[in-house]
Order: C-alpha cells, then sequence, then structure tokens
C-alpha cells in the first residue's frame, strides 16, 4: 500500500527537540559487558543480573556485541537514578528496560520514516547501465536491484542504445538521526526504444502478504528464467550460425556465451531440478535444469561445480549452480548458456518467457487502483525536487 504524506523540508532551526530527560549512550566496545557498562551509572549487581535475565528470556539476546550494540541509559535528571536501561541491536529493534518497583523489559521495533526518492538518468555513447546509474544518483544497491529485475526483459550487451531514458523510485529509511539505507524500488521505468519499448514495474504487496513486481496491467515482471544469468556480463558470441573459433568451421551456436572472469559465480536463471552434471565434451563441466514441463537451461565450461549442487537437487532462481571456467573446447573463461523449449534450442535473447505471478480478483483491482498514485508520486518528485514524499 502506499500512502504519501508531502512535505517541505524545514531548517533544522525551526524544529523544537523537546527533553528534558538526562541519556548516556554507550557503543559496546570488545572486552564489555553489560555490568561494566551499568554499575557506573549506580546499578546495582543484583539489578545487572536481573537485567541480564529479563534480556535472555523477553528477547532471547544472551550477549552484547561489540561494535555492534548499543546502549542508551536514561534517567529523569542527571542527579537521579536510572529508570531505564534501552538494548539497540539493530537500527530498527531494541529492548527497554524500566524500573518501576522493579525491572520489567519489552521488545520495541523502532518506527522508520520512509522517504520515496526518484533518480533519472539516460544512457550515454559507451555506456553500461551500471555507469548510466551512478551517474544518476541511484545507489549502488538500487542498481543491482533494478539490474536484476530488468535482465528479465533485456540484454543488456544489444538492447542498450544512446538516449535511453530510464528512472528509479525507490525507499530511503530514515531514523531519528537521518538517512540509514536504501530501501525496495516502487516503480522501475525503462525506455528501450525500438528494441523492447518502455518498460515499466511496479512494486506491490498482495492481500496475502507477499510483495513481487508487476506491469502495468498487473501481470508478474518477475519472469521464469533469466535472460542474463551473470550481471554486467558481456555477450560475446550469440545464437545462430557462427564460425566455431576453435573447430574453424560454421555450425549452428545453441546459445549464448557470456564474458566473465575465472570463478565468478553462477546463479540458476529460474527454480527448478538439476537433471544432468558432469562432463560433455565441447561444454566441459555442465550442468542442465529442468524448469518444469516447457523449459531447460544449460551452463557450459564451467571451472568446477558448487558442492551443494547434484542431480536431483531441487535450486531456487539465483542459487549458485558453479563457476566460470574454460573447461571443454574454449578459447577462454566464460558462460555457454542455452535455453530449451519443448525439446528445442531457442534464442535466449528473444523468447517470450512466461510470468512467475500474475495479479487475479481483488489484487488486480486494487493493483490498478494504486498504480495511477505511484505514477502521481514520481511526476510529483520530478517537478519538485526539493520536496520530500513520506510513505
Amino acid at each position: 500500500m502506499l500512502a504519501v504524506i508531502i512535505v517541505l523540508m524545514l531548517p533544522s532551526s525551526l524544529i523544537v527537540q523537546p527533553d528534558s530527560t538526562h541519556i548516556t549512550t554507550h557503543s559496546v566496545r570488545s572486552g564489555d559487558t553489560l555490568s561494566r557498562i551499568l554499575t557506573p551509572h549506580g546499578i546495582s549487581g543484583a539489578e545487572v543480573m536481573e537485567i541480564a535475565r529479563l534480556l535472555r528470556s523477553e528477547a532471547n539476546i544472551r550477549r552484547i556485541r561489540a561494535d555492534s550494540d548499543i546502549v542508551i541509559i536514561k534517567r529523569p535528571e542527571e542527579s537521579e537514578p536510572v529508570n531505564k536501561v534501552i538494548l539497540r541491536s539493530s537500527h530498527w529493534r531494541q529492548v527497554e528496560c524500566a524500573r518501576a518497583e522493579g525491572w520489567s523489559c519489552a521488545q520495541v521495533d523502532i518506527e522508520r520514516d520512509i522517504q520515496l526518492v526518484l533518480r533519472s538518468g539516460e544512457i550515454r555513447d559507451g555506456d553500461s547501465f551500471y555507469l548510466a546509474g551512478l551517474r544518476a544518483g541511484i545507489p549502488e544497491s538500487v542498481l543491482s536491484d533494478a539490474w536484476n529485475l530488468l535482465a528479465f526483459e533485456m540484454d543488456f550487451e544489444r538492447d542498450m542504445r544512446a538516449g535511453q531514458q530510464f528512472s528509479a523510485l525507490f525507499e530511503e529509511n530514515h531514523d531519528a538521526n537521518g538517512f540509514v539505507s536504501n530501501g525496495n524500488i516502487i516503480a522501475l521505468k525503462f525506455n528501450a526504444g525500438r528494441t523492447r519499448g518502455i518498460l515499466r514495474m511496479y512494486r506491490f504487496t498482495k492481500a496475502n502478504g507477499r510483495s513481487s513486481y508487476y506491469d502495468e496491467q498487473g501481470d508478474g515482471a518477475i519472469k521464469s528464467l533469466r535472460r542474463t544469468p551473470i550481471n554486467n556480463a558481456r555477450v560475446t558470441s550469440s545464437f545462430g550460425n557462427r564460425r566455431h573459433p576453435v573447430l574453424g568451421f560454421t555450425r549452428q551456436h545453441r546459445g549464448v556465451d557470456f564474458r566473465a572472469s575465472h570463478g565468478t559465480p553462477i546463479p540458476s536463471a529460474g527454480a527448478g531440478t538439476v537433471v544432468r552434471r558432469g562432463w560433455c565434451n565441447g561444454l566441459g563441466n555442465f550442468v542442465r535444469i529442468r524448469h518444469n514441463a516447457t523449459f531447460e537451461t544449460v551452463y557450459g565450461h564451467m571451472s568446477r561445480f558448487h558442492p551443494d549442487v547434484r542431480v536431483g537437487t531441487q535450486v531456487r532462481q539465483g542459487q549458485i549452480i558453479g563457476f566460470v571456467g574454460s573447461t571443454g573446447v574454449s578459447t577462454g573463461p566464460h558462460l555457454h548458456y542455452e535455453i530449451i523449449k519443448n525439446g528445442r534450442h531457442v534464442n535466449p535473447m528473444t523468447v517470450q518467457l512466461p510470468s512467475i505471478d500474475n495479479l487475479k480478483g481483488k489484487d488486480r483491482e486494487e493493483f490498478l487502483r494504486l498504480r495511477p498514485k505511484i505514477d502521481a508520486a514520481k511526476e510529483f518528485l520530478r517537478q519538485n525536487p526539493a520536496m520530500v514524499i513520506y510513505q
């Protein structure tokens, strides 16, 4: 669900900071114990033991962690006894121990301020999507997510053209002290021109609580297979007839070759079952995965297999199945990738891939109601870059 509040950024001098509580903050260091931190503040050894017991029983916390946890000690005034001890174990979770007649502890989720941020860019001559995205101000973590989404639809080697425009609407997580981390992509747009048209993807959470990405009509943007298994890998040989670089004669190339350095992890293009794993002459070390009754994929020239992947293994989409190499008939390290549809080899870059999850019924109705609001938020931020949208 997307509920937005639009506000102007206020100068800090206009924000009143109410609080008369005396606070001491301690970042846990190596060698620290709860006793070493709390006893200098007038908390007795018996009380420290009680707080430690409550942390174990109420929050399953058995020790404090150096270079990670923060202990916050509060008292009404500097001269008064401590009435609250807070153990913050993450930006979004803390345990609060309060003193009344005795001590009690409770876990508290820290409310996060989620700001929506829009970044737009354009592909220039010689650009990769990664370079263009960084220039547009898209953080690396968000770029990686965007690449993974677009990889279901695009060939980043052949579909990229100068002048193509793109935008990403994504979350920034803030706490009381400011920016903490980047969050989810809410909407993604890439104008691929004549090659793929305008690609639009929207994040939506269904009534069952599961979130995914959908196109404008509510059909799943996540496909059963990815066209390009390895991120940012350059296509060195396409599908179709070619002169073999080693054997020297022309024959059908039944897959696509992606150049990558030796040892690069190879993820499965989709969920499925490993049906073959071994040696196959020209392909060297290879893996074949059956995804359903229609599709299979093949990965060749591996340097080695992942030790957890054997014949019969059920793999998920993105799970590492092996590592790039140059085994078999090969001129250098690369991944040979094939898609087989109904027993016939097809071009991974052009074959129509089925969606995993299309919205239906009430979910589709809610998505179609929500999508214009997301588009409106994007347009507002495009026209008013100095303003903020809180989700």
